[in-house]
């Protein structure tokens, strides 16, 4: 019998998210009692190509032993009006609550010290409904401010600097944890060959919103998004139409047509 490979972790939590989601509602995108979290993707440029700095979390608590940008949960005070962080008339509230508390939980957690006006939204995800526990999650992009790391100890217990690339192929040997928004934020960030061009991606796409859909495919899970044919059987769509991320073994498949 082979031995459990860190990447089987999340593996085991996507199947019982699989088992345990329901059909997704219309409200379930924006439904105001589901936690909201912010996560911060620090970027620099380096020798070998523009880097992202993550954090490895313990065998514990939220996403135990993967590796994760910086962030976490909203807190009351995230949400107190201040609008010297709403950089767009138009963000929403609770867009401008997270960008607050990732600038807290970033500095919390590595002693970095970000600008809020300098995050850029990048990605929104909202989890499978009908599951336990759901967090819907703010990503945001935001250079690298410099300054010397202080990590918090019963939150972090390591910190690298990386490329967005090897951490995939990493992932994808089997040597660590990712977690699905962590993987397909790396995926969509490979490739770029600066930090300006890293930034870019969120400047010029827009916020990308992933309302997921978790399946059980022929061959294993399947998390579904807006734009694939499957991911509402009640709605008309092209059959070749695909967004999804494929888990049933590694390295994990990433397909998006549009």
């Amino acid at each position: 019998m082979s031995k459990p490979t860190p990447a089987d972790r999340a593996l085991r939590a996507l199947a019982d998210a699989v088992g345990e989601s329901r059909p997704r509602r219309p409200e379930d995108g924006d439904d105001p009692d589901v936690p909201v979290a912010a996560t911060v993707v620090i970027v620099r440029d380096a020798v070998a190509g523009p880097e992202v700095l993550m954090i490895e979390r313990p065998d514990r608590g939220s996403f135990p032993g993967a590796w994760v940008f910086p962030g976490g949960k909203l807190e009351p005070a995230d949400r107190a009006e201040a609008d010297d962080t709403r950089v767009d008339r138009t963000e929403s509230d609770e867009l401008v609550a997270a960008r607050r508390a990732g600038v807290r939980e970033t500095a919390e957690e590595t002693g970095l010290r970000t600008d809020a006006v300098a995050l850029v939204p990048l990605s929104c995800w909202d989890p499978p409904p009908g599951l336990p526990l759901r967090i819907r999650t703010w990503f945001f992009l935001v250079p690298d401010p410099g300054g010397d790391m202080t990590l918090a100890a019963d939150e972090v217990i390591a910190a690298a600097w990386v490329r967005p690339a090897d951490m995939l192929a990493r992932h994808g040997r089997g040597e660590i944890t990712l977690y699905p928004p962590t993987w397909v934020t790396l995926h969509t960030l490979a490739d770029q060959p600066d930090a300006d061009a890293l930034l870019g991606v969120a400047r010029i796409g827009g916020i990308r919103r992933f309302e997921t859909v978790a399946r059980r495919g022929g061959e294993g899970a399947v998390l579904l998004w807006q734009g694939d044919a499957a991911y509402d059987e009640h709605a008309p769509a092209d059959p070749a139409a695909r967004h999804r991320l494929e888990l049933a073994s590694l390295p994990w498949i990433y397909t998006r047509t549009d």
